[in-house]
């Protein structure tokens, strides 16, 4: 798996899956944007001979942690270069009630500051004022993560825990979330996967086939020559050339957490993936490029002062027609 030189990172195990995790370092983590969750970032996964969440761009720059590969060169400004199953909290919290140079939260990264009375954009880098405190515990099957954070100011805090681990017997990588509202306000907020899934390092095309329990209504249809969408499934017509996204928002699922159950496989090289969760669906989006597939499965996980919600992952790796 190749990964950055001096990124600290370790490795969990069982009869079925060996799996590589970044470990959030404010010096020399993987990962020290101010988009994505530092805690939890998969650096990859091998099983039954097949790799996923590879890296799927082409370059990372010292000090700099928003490059994305669009199948030939790198574009700027994303906050996007990051691997595998990588989570984040779209909503800041205090944003809205700080003035330029005060604090705002952003949950799983620090107290940001804002530099302008300019909206918010999940694409901007922000200075960290305080990246809060962090403790990592790991076993040989399991890496816990806890990110603890309060912001007198505006009155949100939380200590955030966070439990990767493959499970005893299957083929199944688990995520498991506590987020404790430790400060005096509620934290309303959403949290998702972007998922940035490789399959054998594979361009997406035909071979990959996304298979929902619903039947799928795109928000907005993708490109014809490029994606269909048909029942409750979502295909690729043609290999995805440089420069060329299927990115649109879905719609068709309930209220009910078994909506929350995706499907995506390469039917050439044969590796497939599952991806199931235990709170119902708010929102669900697709963005792929030539390099990558993500599916994005978001979720409420609002908590009230004195509160705590618990919520739980389940990505189960298997091969087609076995």
């Amino acid at each position: 798996m190749p990964l950055t030189q001096f990124a600290p990172l370790v490795q969990i195990a069982n009869d079925h899956l060996v799996a590589q995790l970044h470990l959030p370092d404010i010096n020399d983590g993987f990962y020290r944007g101010t988009r994505f969750d530092w805690s939890g970032v998969v650096a990859g996964v091998q099983y039954q001979g097949h790799q996923y969440y590879a890296p799927w761009y082409t370059k990372r720059v010292p000090g700099v942690h928003d490059y994305v590969d669009d199948g030939t060169d790198i574009v700027a400004g994303r906050q996007s270069a990051i691997t595998g199953p990588a989570e984040e909290f779209p909503q800041p919290q205090g944003f809205e009630t700080a003035q330029a140079g005060e604090t705002f939260v952003k949950l799983g990264v620090g107290l940001l500051r804002k530099a302008a009375n300019t909206p918010y954009s999940c694409y901007e880098s922000y200075e960290i004022a305080d990246p809060g405190t962090r403790s990592v515990r790991t076993t040989a099957s399991s890496v816990e993560f806890t990110h603890q954070l309060g912001d007198a100011r505006s009155g949100f805090g939380y200590v955030y825990r966070k439990t990767v681990s493959v499970a005893s017997g299957r083929p199944d990588l688990l995520i498991e979330h506590t987020l404790h509202n430790t400060g005096r306000v509620a934290i309303r907020a959403e949290q998702y996967n972007h998922n940035f899934l490789t399959l054998d390092s594979a361009p997406i095309g035909p071979d990959f086939l996304i298979a929902l329990p619903f039947r799928v209504s795109a928000l907005s249809a993708p490109d014809p020559t490029l994606a269909l969408v048909r029942e409750k499934e979502i295909r690729f017509l043609k290999i995805l050339a440089p420069h060329q996204v299927v990115g649109f928002s879905m719609e068709g699922f309930g209220n009910d957490a078994g909506d929350y159950d995706i499907r995506i496989e390469n039917q050439k090289t044969g590796a497939g993936m599952r991806i199931t969760g235990d709170r119902p669906l708010t929102r669900l989006a697709l963005w792929s490029i030539r390099s990558v597939v993500s599916m994005e499965p978001f979720i409420d996980v609002s908590t009230e002062p004195g509160g705590h919600t618990v919520w739980r992952y389940n990505y189960t790796h298997y091969v087609v027609g076995t």
